[in-house]
């Protein structure tokens, strides 16, 4: 029996000691990147593989299975679905911002499926892999045995880029985790050649070239404040968002509805486990006003449609799902890595000093392996310039030795060469002893001596050294850079609905029976005068459209009642409808009382102070008011202007109040003064006179205009002119004005006067929703007392409602 020997211990002693020894493993070996290259040992060692195998690039794919059963064969010892899952990762262009890895077959989705097997599948390294081994030949890094000691692999490789940052990393070691977001190539080598140039340059600094993490699956960041504490202590967290826009999309039969249509969701969100709660939610009732969810994802790109039922507010049930699901979801980060083989969190500057340094340790390795070459080189050639200096008697003693050991001996002994020069001589082919050939030795020994000097230099010059390594960088962004995928918006009030839609010219419309759509400007062509127009909205036998307004969707739309009330609405919040849809009610977006109507709206982007709202009514008041002093409205709505019981509101126009103010009538006339005739006033003032009207005349309308342009008049039977604005004499507030347009049978009543630039287009619309858009500079000059030519053809029962001004769009066509 054999005899054993029993060693007591104390098993505190014994546990505290293995544990360590088990905690150290994994956290310099298994879970943690390497602050130089970026990467984990599993990475580094498939990397690694792929390149011994040639499984690069430019080369045919290899099967998975081929390099993950090298992988763990040769390096890393350990189970081979762990190595085919780090090969899948460094594969999937939704989980790394550069991938690394070109994969060929199913590499898994956004969705959660899994990848194929790994013998079905097939791999070759991506090119931008090829800068992180680049020069690995040129003993740039150290190597180290492998795990039985027949072969040698990296400690670290080259890396020509931070990976670390460009890439990320995630891993959970032994009492501590590191999550390093992706970053975009071109910012992180921005920020590192502002930092080789510039070694004291703070986080700060650094921060206006990174804006912050940049994700594969793109998306919104919302907030700056977890990036720059990340960025200056190495931890923080960003929130991150869903892009999302809402349309409308084709719903069941014919009918649109409108629809949140989700394009990019946070990083490392399952779609499929997404739909599968937006869904819980919906059937809990805990989110209302779906109507349907379906996945529209094809090989185009990512797309979510989520249908709402009719009548909700879209904007309601994005926040609750911004709220509810994870297409709002939080980024925690930890900078931690592994620094000279011990785990540190590291702030920005800090992780790109580590890899500047490593840098330099390799360009000066590299410039010291490539001068050893040159030297040798060299060597051999001024032997050869010594041989052929004496070529006859070279070729004599060789001919006469008895052997080659002889020969070498000679050549040493009689024309002072080393052994490797002698060598190299009697290896020589005698195709090189011609003259071009020769020629060519001479040329190539010069050609070293340069190189050999540059080299020296960078070894040499700290100057020299950085502009090597600046130099390299600005190639590899030139030829791997990629746009900014992620937006960052400020968080807070800053980050709002406004940030998911798009910032776009929109045409609104409001009927007489109280709907309002929006719809894209660009719907609307330029037509010649003349036109019958295009259908703008489809309305019931008995309702006819009284408004036309053009804002951006960022704006805010101030509605005005005919009784003097006030309501702000966001125009992105207003149904986007197709041109010849009729719209939502506008009593589901505001509290308008019944019987109450619209009298005009303004867009306003911003309230800012200096700017005014003027108002007039039927019977001629006038009224100027601050626009700041309608920031802030309630949802039941504010007192704009005190109207009189027999009056009513007309038309409301934004001014500087350096203007002009021109009053128009339906029956022709036209008053023009200084705005200045009218001092501001408080909302609840009823205001001054403005016009004295004839019996049985109405004001249809007022403009804010200078005295540059012109005036353009447009009539209920679709005609119009323009009038040098200096026909129009500037008298004082109260009197009776002039003729503005000659009415008759022909013309109808004044419905619109307008300051116009030819530059300009107009848009007009009628009370069966026809809308034509045409070149001003198209309706012809005359006189105050003109009827002007027509501009839109009618329908014998229709009538000319409302006009507007808009940019001009370069288009035309004929007319419909």
């Amino acid at each position: 029996m054999t005899e054993q020997k029993i060693i007591p211990a104390n098993i505190e002693d014994e546990m505290r000691r293995s544990y360590l020894d088990y905690a150290m493993s994994v956290i310099i070996s298994r879970a943690l990147p390497d602050v130089r290259d970026g990467l984990k040992p599993v990475q580094r060692r498939v990397l690694w593989t792929m390149h011994e195998l040639g499984n690069t690039y430019d080369k045919p794919y290899k099967k998975s299975a081929r390099v993950v059963g090298d992988a763990i064969g040769k390096y890393h010892p350990h189970g081979d679905q762990p190595v085919y899952d780090t090969i899948v990762r460094m594969a999937q262009d939704f989980s790394m911002r550069m991938p690394l890895i070109d994969g060929q077959g199913n590499f898994g989705s956004v969705d959660g499926d899994a990848a194929a097997a790994m013998r079905y599948t097939e791999v070759r390294l991506a090119p931008i892999a090829e800068m992180l081994l680049a020069d690995i030949e040129k003993e740039t890094v150290d190597f180290q045995e492998n795990y039985d000691n027949s072969l040698r692999e990296p400690v670290v490789l080259p890396a020509r880029f931070p990976n670390v940052l460009v890439n990320g990393a995630a891993g959970i070691a032994v009492g501590m985790s590191t999550s390093i977001p992706p970053h975009n190539l071109a910012e992180v080598l921005d920020a590192t050649i502002h930092l080789v140039n510039h070694p004291e340059a703070t986080v700060e600094e650094l921060m206006q070239f990174i804006q912050g993490p940049d994700f594969p699956t793109a998306g919104f960041i919302c907030g700056r404040k977890g990036i720059r504490d990340a960025y200056l202590t190495g931890r923080g967290s960003v929130t991150m968002r869903a892009r999302a826009a809402i349309d409308y999309v084709a719903g069941k039969g014919e009918r649109e509805r409108q629809a949140i249509v989700v394009t990019e969701l946070p990083y490392q969100v399952n779609k499929a486990s997404l739909l599968e709660k937006i869904a819980e939610l919906v059937s809990e009732k805990k989110i209302e006003d779906i109507a349907d969810l379906r996945d529209e994802s094809d090989r185009e790109g990512m797309r979510i449609v989520i249908e709402l039922k009719r009548g909700a507010v879209a904007q309601v049930v994005l926040n609750n799902l911004f709220k509810h699901t994870p297409m709002q979801e939080k980024f925690s980060i930890i900078m931690l890595a592994i620094v000279n083989r011990q785990p540190q969190i590291l702030d920005l500057a800090e992780i790109l000093r580590h890899f500047i340094e490593h840098r330099r340790e390799v360009v000066r390795r590299r410039t010291a392996f490539e001068l050893r070459k040159a030297e040798h080189r060299a060597h051999i050639l001024e032997g050869f310039k010594k041989a052929l200096d004496v070529l006859d008697a070279v070729i004599a003693l060789i001919r006469g030795a008895k052997s080659s050991a002889e020969a070498r001996e000679g050549l040493m002994t009689r024309f002072a060469l080393s052994q490797v020069q002698a060598q190299s001589i009697l290896e020589m082919q005698l195709q090189r002893l011609t003259g071009m050939e020769r020629q060519k030795l001479l040329d190539e020994y010069e050609n070293l001596l340069k190189r050999m000097a540059e080299l020296r230099e960078i070894l040499e010059k700290e100057t020299r050294l950085r502009a090597v390594i600046v130099q390299e960088l600005q190639e590899v962004r030139k030829a791997y850079s990629t746009p900014r995928r992620t937006q960052i918006v400020d968080e807070g009030t800053d980050f709002t609905i406004e940030d998911l839609i798009p910032n776009e010219e929109v045409v609104i419309t409001i009927t007489r029976g109280g709907y309002i759509k929006r719809t894209p400007l660009s719907a609307y062509r330029t037509q010649k005068r003349g036109g019958t127009g295009r259908r703008g909205m489809t309305t019931k036998a008995e309702d006819v459209v009284e408004f036309l307004d053009i804002a951006s969707t960022h704006s805010f739309l101030l509605i005005f009642t005919a009784k003097g009330q006030v309501y702000k609405i966001k125009v992105h919040e207003i149904p986007d409808a197709a041109t010849a849809g009729r719209g939502k009610a506008i009593v589901n977006l505001i509290e308008l009382p019944e019987g109450e109507r619209v009298a005009g709206t303004i867009a306003v982007r911003e309230f800012t102070p200096g700017k005014f709202v003027v108002f007039v009514t039927r019977r001629g008041m006038i009224k100027k008011t601050e626009l700041s002093e309608y920031a802030n409205i309630r949802s039941n709505g504010l007192i704009a202007m005190g109207v009189a019981e027999d009056d009513e509101l007309i038309a409301v126009q934004k001014s500087d109040g350096n203007q002009h103010i021109l009053i128009s009538t339906f029956g022709g006339q036209a008053i023009c003064f200084n705005e200045s005739d009218v001092r501001p006033m408080g909302r609840p003032a009823h205001g001054v006179i403005g016009i004295r009207l004839e019996e049985n005349d109405y004001v249809t309308g007022m403009s804010v205009v200078g005295r540059t342009e012109e005036i353009l008049s447009v009539s209920e039977l679709g005609l119009g002119k323009r009038t040098p604005i200096m026909e129009y004499p500037v008298q004082h507030r109260g009197g009776k004005g002039v003729v503005t347009l000659n009415v008759t049978e022909r013309t109808g009543g004044v419905v619109k006067v307008l300051p116009v630039q030819e530059s300009k287009e107009l848009m007009v619309i009628t009370q069966q929703g026809q809308i034509v858009r045409v070149d001003v500079a198209s309706i012809r000059q005359t006189g105050r007392h003109a009827q002007g030519v027509k501009i839109i053809t009618l329908a014998e029962d229709d009538r000319v409602v409302d006009a507007s001004l808009v940019e001009s769009s370069g288009e035309e066509t004929g007319a419909d």
